[in-house]
């Protein structure tokens, strides 16, 4: 169940529009309604309840869409009594019936991906999105009322808006590769944040608050600085509107290692059940396989779980001197009898792709990392509907060389995790949307920074549009609430020890399986788009100029930097093939070809 749009007050017939904008997210069909001041909209991915999880979805007095998964609708019906009251097997019916008893309160019990809007039998109209912003919603306020939708490409087709870029937002863009905060590179439309909740009353937001994606360190203050709600720009300070972060449990602040075996115990039973919710679905699911740890604890699970072979597919490289890590995946899947299948990605597929990733992306990241991943997409697409990831083992269990960098002394060669060659404005934009909660240790600090960022708007967005442009759903057991109640308070030694991060996953993956090698040197991802790039980087230069965005933006730099070695090539490529699809209505192979003629 894969997209949703919609429009809360105002009288603008706007919604069908909007949906069928976004058909490619749900292609097994579309449905709208007209409610007193609200329309919904859906486009369905059929995943769990086949028949039966139509949606909108009316249940005790109040109606919903949804797009995402909650994956303890089971536990909901179960512990509270609802299973004879289920009209349906859907898992956001559960939901209606808990908002009836509880209110708002009932958002607290979602465990899941999920961006939706739910008007209840009181009459109060929510849009809600998950903790760690998995599921995309963007909003805009307007005169007819409040839109929302799962993509910005919908606010376009309805005649909402018109695409005006936001160029502090471009600029950050270029700098980081994503943008940060709720803003978008679009003037006038923005995010709704990650975990937040907020009531509409009349088209306009009226109250909110934000759920954390880790628990709070009991006995402190430990909410970071958040956005006012309805508030668009990158960060703002707090003040008497400001949203709270909330969570379903505290835990201590710092908690110590114990006994090994228990640890190992505890996080087997964690990654265990996460995997198993995630894999509840009624349609065929399996896992994207890297030669890294996180991909292969998952598979680890997945094949503990299945009794059939999980279908994994893994990526490689076909460029000289290119990092690729196919054969470390392979022992993984022949030692897990995995279901294995690799496919190949070269010269060929960079220039066919890039132009399809830049139109699936209309909420741009500029992260190289989106080409496989749409590959991988590609070819799982007729053979899966339902595809596993590691995204977040890093974040959680203290995986990146950053981290580590962070927590040596200068004299060491130690330096914070922070971004480099950011422009000095666009790095303390950063640096306030990074704010770790208070009594966090130092990598905690790090770690936060990249879950509050990046996270959200990089890697998830990437994962969103490249899976959804295929009609797929991925999803991401470590991103889970009860992974991130286990992982965050950890002791610090337990994440990084003798030069490795995640060191107590690879602990219990030396156990539960060897042949993923989890103490071996990693080879690292790195998508070989300079060696691509350079032959037709001078044809590049000379026809920027052509895109009014990067030459408001840049002007006579942007040549300089595209005929200079280096990473800043490709984003500003992908910029500019972004940009005249998004900003003046070129097709993808007409943007590309403006860019770069064969």
């Amino acid at each position: 169940m894969c997209a949703i749009a919609g429009q809360l007050g105002g009288t603008d017939a706007a919604a069908g529009p909007m949906i069928r904008a976004l058909a490619h997210r749900g292609p097994d069909g579309i449905r709208t309604e007209s409610l007193p001041g609200a329309e919904l909209a859906h486009a369905r991915l059929s995943i769990i309840d086949l028949d039966g999880g139509w949606q909108p979805l009316h249940a005790a007095g109040g109606v919903v869409v949804g797009n995402g998964e909650i994956y303890n609708y089971l536990e909901m019906a179960r512990d509270h009594g609802l299973e004879g009251q289920l009209s349906t097997g859907s898992d956001f019916e559960p939901l209606l019936h808990l908002y009836a008893r509880e209110g708002e309160a009932a958002f607290a019990r979602l465990r899941g991906m999920y961006a939706l809007c739910l008007i209840g039998p009181d009459g109060r109209a929510w849009l809600a999105r998950d903790p760690f912003g998995i599921k995309p919603l963007y909003i805009m306020e307007h005169d007819g009322g409040l839109a929302f939708a799962s993509e910005p490409r919908a606010f376009f087709a309805a005649g909402l808006m018109a695409r005006v870029l936001d160029d502090d937002a471009a600029r950050e863009l270029l700098d980081l590769n994503y943008t940060l905060g709720e803003r978008t590179v679009f003037q006038g439309l923005r995010r709704l944040a990650p975990g937040e909740v907020v009531e509409v009353r009349d088209g306009r937001i009226i109250s909110g608050h934000r759920r954390s994606p880790v628990p709070p360190l009991m006995g402190r203050d430990s909410s970071p600085k958040a956005s006012r709600v309805g508030d668009s720009g990158s960060s703002a300070g707090p003040g008497p509107d400001a949203p709270t972060l909330t969570a379903s449990r505290s835990v201590p602040p710092h908690k110590g290692e114990g006994n090994l075996d228990d640890v190992l115990a505890h996080l087997d039973a964690v990654l265990e059940n996460s995997v198993a919710v995630h894999q509840r679905a009624d349609v065929p699911y399996g896992l994207f396989l890297s030669g890294g740890i996180d991909s292969a604890a998952i598979a680890t699970l997945m094949a503990r779980l299945n009794s059939r072979p999980v279908t994994a597919f893994t990526c490689g490289f076909d460029a000289p001197g290119a990092k690729d890590e196919r054969a470390q995946a392979e022992r993984v899947a022949r030692a897990l009898d995995l279901d294995w299948r690799e496919t190949n990605f070269g010269e060929a597929d960079f220039w066919r792709i890039l132009p399809q990733v830049a139109w699936a992306l209309d909420d741009p990241t500029a992260d190289y990392a989106t080409l496989p991943t749409y590959k991988l997409a590609e070819a799982a697409k007729g053979t899966l509907t339902v595809v596993l990831t590691g995204e977040g083992g890093d974040e959680l269990f203290g995986g990146y060389g950053r981290y580590r960098r962070a927590l040596r002394p200068g004299w060491l060669g130690g330096r914070p995790a922070e971004p480099r060659g950011a422009r000095p404005e666009i790095l303390a934009a950063w640096r306030d949307a990074a704010r770790a909660p208070r009594g966090a240790t130092p990598l905690q600090a790090a770690q936060w920074a990249d879950i509050a960022t990046w996270l959200p708007n990089d890697l998830l967005l990437k994962l969103d549009r490249c899976l959804m442009a295929h009609g797929l759903e991925g999803r991401t057991p470590f991103l889970d609430s009860e992974v991130a109640a286990f992982a965050w308070p950890l002791a610090d030694r337990l994440k990084v020890r003798g030069g490795y991060g995640k060191w107590i996953l690879r602990k219990w993956l030396e156990r539960a399986c060897p042949a993923a090698q989890p103490w071996a040197k990693k080879q690292g991802f790195t998508v070989p788009v300079e060696t691509w790039i350079a032959p037709r980087a001078a044809d590049i230069a000379a026809n920027l100029p052509k895109v009014a965005a990067v030459r408001r933006l840049m002007g006579d730099e942007a040549a300089a930097r595209m005929l200079t070695p280096g990473a800043g090539r490709w984003p500003l490529l992908f910029f500019a093939v972004w940009a005249l699809i998004h900003l003046e209505g070129a097709s993808p192979t007409d943007a590309l070809t403006a860019i770069c003629p064969d």
